[in-house]
C-alpha cells in the first residue's frame, strides 16, 4: 500500500524539532503497518534575500530525512506559471509522477495545497490539526481548502452539537493524534525538577469575524498565569521561540520566577526536542485563546510526547472531553489555583503520576489504531 503524506512547512522550518515530530508520528505509524510512505511538501527554496537561507533549510531537512530513513522518499514541489512543478526531489520527476499514479492515498496536512496536485491522486484525505480554527477560517472565507475525498480531525467536538463553530458542511471523521510508542519510550528518571514546555510565543495571529478581533498567540494565555511560580515549589521553564520585540514579556515572566530558554537552543532538532522533553520532570503548558473560546477539546501532540515518556502534564482545559482523564498523569486546569494545585499534586506522588501518564497514551493515543482507522475509512 502506497501512502503519500503532505506536511505543512517542515522543510522551511529548520528550528522546528517538535514540528517535524508531528508528521513523523503519522509516517512512522504508517510504515509500521507495512505501507510504503512518501513525504510530499512545498519546496522552501526561493529567490531573493532568503534564497541562501532556504537552501540551508532544505539541506537540514534532507539530513533529517536521512536520519529517519526516508531520504529517498521525499518529493518536493513548487508552483510556477505552468502549474505545479516537481523540483529538487529525493526522487526524480518521472519517479514522482509514477508514485502519484500508484498511490492509494494522499494524506494531506497542508490546507492550501494546489488543487492541481490533488488531482494527481485517486484518493485524498485532509487532516485537520487546528480544530475550530480551520473551520472558522473556512466559514469566514479566510481560507479556501480545495475539495478532498475524506476529512479527518483531531478535534473531539468538530461537527458535533457541542461545537462552538461551524462544521462547514463537511463529513468530519474523528481521530486521535498518534504517538509511536516505540519511538517515544517510557524513560525512568528525569534529570531536572523543572516542569517545561516548548512553544511559540508571538506569531502575529489574530482572530476576526469582521466584528470582533482578538489576539491568538500563546503569550496571551501564559501571561495570564505569570504569577504561577510564586505559588508552587517546583521550577517552571519555558522554551519559547521569541524575538527582540518580546523583551517586556520575558521580563515579566522572569520577575515572577519563570526560567526562559530560546527553543532554538534546546529543541531545534528532532533529537534535541525529544531529549528536552524526556529530561523534564513534566509539562506545564497553556493553549492558544481560540482553543478555550471554541472549546475544541484539543490536546497537543507535544503533550502526548511528554506523557509517553512518563512525564505528567498539567495543561490548560480546552473543553469537555469524553475520554481525556484529569487527575492522574494528566491534569487540565482553568484557573491559577487549579494549575498550582495540580502541580503540587504531581510533586506529592510523582511515581504514580509518571506511570499514569504513560498508561494514558498507551490506552488512547497509540499510533497503530489511529492509522488503521484512517486506512480503513479511506480504502474500504
Amino acid at each position: 500500500m502506497v501512502v503519500v503524506v503532505s506536511p505543512s512547512n517542515v522543510a522551511g522550518f529548520p528550528d522546528g524539532g517538535g514540528h517535524f515530530w508531528v508528521y513523523m508520528q503519522y509516517i512512522e505509524g504508517l510504515r509500521q503497518l507495512g505501507c510504503e510512505v512518501y513525504w510530499l511538501e512545498r519546496c522552501p527554496v526561493g529567490a531573493g534575500a532568503n534564497g541562501q537561507q532556504d537552501t540551508q533549510a532544505l539541506r537540514t531537512f534532507y539530513a533529517r530525512a536521512e536520519r529517519f530513513g526516508f531520504r529517498g522518499n521525499v518529493i518536493l514541489y513548487s508552483e510556477g506559471q505552468n502549474g505545479v512543478e516537481l523540483t529538487g526531489s529525493g526522487v526524480d520527476r518521472h519517479h514522482a509522477e509514477a508514485v502519484f499514479q500508484r498511490a492509494d492515498l494522499l494524506l494531506n496536512f497542508y490546507y492550501a495545497i494546489p488543487p492541481g496536485l490533488l488531482a494527481c491522486f485517486r484518493r485524498t484525505a485532509l487532516v485537520d490539526i487546528d480544530p475550530g480554527l480551520l473551520q472558522f477560517w473556512i466559514s469566514t472565507g479566510q481560507l479556501r481548502v480545495p475539495p478532498h475525498d475524506y476529512y479527518f480531525t483531531i478535534g473531539e467536538t468538530v461537527g458535533t452539537p457541542q461545537a462552538l463553530f461551524p462544521d462547514c458542511g463537511l463529513p468530519w471523521v474523528h481521530i486521535r493524534p498518534p504517538v509511536c510508542l516505540d519511538l517515544w519510550p517510557y524513560i525512568a528518571d528525569p534529570s531536572t525538577r523543572a516542569f517545561t514546555t516548548v512553544s511559540s510565543w508571538w506569531g502575529d495571529e489574530w482572530i476576526t469575524d469582521g466584528k470582533t478581533v482578538y489576539e491568538n498567540n500563546k503569550r496571551v494565555t501564559f501571561l495570564e498565569f505569570a504569577r504561577l511560580p510564586r505559588l508552587i515549589d517546583c521550577p517552571l521553564e519555558l522554551a519559547i521561540y521569541y524575538g527582540e520585540g518580546d523583551a517586556d514579556d520575558l521580563r515579566t515572566l522572569r520577575e515572577n520566577g519563570w526560567e526562559i530558554r530560546h527553543s532554538a537552543e534546546v529543541a531545534d532538532t528532532p533529537d534535541k526536542y525529544q531529549a528536552y522533553v524526556q529530561t523534564s520532570r513534566g509539562e506545564f503548558s497553556c493553549a492558544k485563546p481560540s482553543c478555550m473560546k471554541f472549546q475544541n477539546a484539543w490536546i497537543s501532540d507535544r503533550t502526548l510526547c511528554y506523557l509517553a515518556s512518563g512525564r505528567p502534564a498539567v495543561v490548560q482545559d480546552t473543553g469537555r472531553s469524553s475520554f481525556l482523564p484529569s487527575g492522574e498523569g494528566l491534569f487540565r486546569f482553568s484557573t491559577l489555583d487549579e494549575a498550582a494545585d495540580a502541580l503540587s499534586r504531581v510533586d506529592a506522588d510523582y511515581e504514580k503520576h509518571r506511570r499514569a501518564a504513560r498508561e494514558i497514551v498507551e490506552a488512547c493515543f497509540d499510533a497503530r489504531p489511529t492509522l488503521e482507522r484512517i486506512l480503513r475509512t479511506t480504502l474500504r
